[in-house]
């Protein structure tokens, strides 16, 4: 038998013809995979970056099953006895590279996410907030599209789904426009991080106390009062944020104002509130605390004791205790803290 033969034998019967085009797809995929492979690796290889090995090792796959069931749908066509069921059997095939490439696209599309997220500095507690969250908008997306081609393999006309979607989406919107303010201002508080759980934060409104909870809807802020405020995220997005917790440290500095009579030594002044102020164990020695003589006010010398303390809650209390311990201190020591006087005088007029 010679090649004419076999040439004949084989074209002739679509089902030998049909196993040919299957065996010559698997080998052309995994030819067409090699050649993918090999060139782009060597491309890879050129950057210093391991983002594109990644994307390569992820790729290589559905290319592969691309070509590989092209070629099966055309051997399915070759059959006569398929063809009642030529059209389940491509949809079907179709079906399956969506599926591959959508988890592809959804595993490049995570890679990206958290190769950013490290390289961007983000921090630690916001990376685990901000990953489900954009794992879940991925999945969500990627799914829509997914169906979407879905329908388009299997003959399906999504222009009407999609008219009726888009006036349900209006609907929705508009009878739900709050909860999706508040959703979207979620997603940019996270992304944004004006704060973190643990943070001491007052807002314009009038709420001031420690983020407890950041969820996609609110946040939720224990005061001092021991009282929980859920805050719409809505809200807090249109508000100036003054986050006493922000910086590299928690401590926090605290400036007290002290008013003394004209003609008080001020080097003394100085040396108590000093004293006062290092021998507090509530305020920290290092940064130390500072004395400034301000200004010259209309009835008394203005002086001012910077501080640091550890904690922004432990305001009030220590304040307090510095507040008394200075005004002992004073009268002790015969320093006047004056208080605004005024003279009056009244002049009279004779009647004559």
């Amino acid at each position: 038998m010679n090649y004419e033969e076999i040439y004949n034998i084989i074209f002739s019967n679509p089902l030998y013809k049909a196993i040919l085009y299957v065996i010559l797809s698997i080998i052309v995929a995994k030819i067409a995979d090699l050649i993918f492979t090999s060139l782009l690796r060597r491309m890879a290889n050129r950057t210093k970056t391991t983002i594109d090995d990644h994307i390569i090792d992820i790729l290589h796959k559905p290319i592969y099953y691309t070509i590989l069931s092209i070629g099966l749908g055309l051997s399915v066509s070759l059959v006569e006895s398929l063809s009642p069921i030529q059209f389940i059997v491509t949809g079907f095939l179709k079906t399956i590279i969506v599926i591959i490439w959508s988890s592809a696209i959804f595993k490049s599309f995570l890679y990206l996410v958290n190769w950013y997220s490290s390289k961007s500095g983000l921090r630690k507690q916001n990376q685990q907030r901000l990953m489900p969250l954009f794992d879940n908008l991925g999945k969500i997306v990627i799914f829509i599209g997914s169906i979407y081609f879905i329908f388009i393999s299997w003959g399906i006309n999504v222009t009407g789904w999609l008219a009726s979607a888009g006036i349900l989406g209006i609907v929705l919107g508009l009878a739900a426009k709050d909860t999706l303010a508040n959703l979207f201002a979620g997603i940019f508080i996270m992304a944004d991080s004006p704060y973190k759980e643990g943070d001491y934060i007052n807002l314009d409104t009038g709420e001031r106390g420690y983020v407890k909870n950041i969820g996609i809807r609110s946040t939720r802020i224990m005061t001092r009062d021991d009282i929980e405020i859920t805050i719409p995220n809505s809200v807090i997005a249109n508000s100036k944020i003054i986050n006493e917790s922000g910086g590299p440290e928690e401590m926090e500095r605290v400036r007290v104002n002290i008013s003394v009579a004209y003609g008080t030594d001020i080097e003394k002044v100085r040396l108590l509130l000093m004293d006062i102020a290092t021998s507090n164990s509530d305020i920290c020695s290092d940064p130390l605390p500072r004395v400034r003589f301000r200004e010259f006010g209309d009835s008394a010398l203005i002086f001012q004791l910077l501080f640091w303390i550890e904690k922004p809650e432990m305001r009030g209390r220590v304040v307090d205790g510095v507040n008394t311990i200075i005004y002992n201190t004073f009268m002790e020591n015969n320093i006047e803290i004056p208080f605004p006087q005024r003279t009056v005088h009244i002049k009279k007029t004779i009647d004559e």
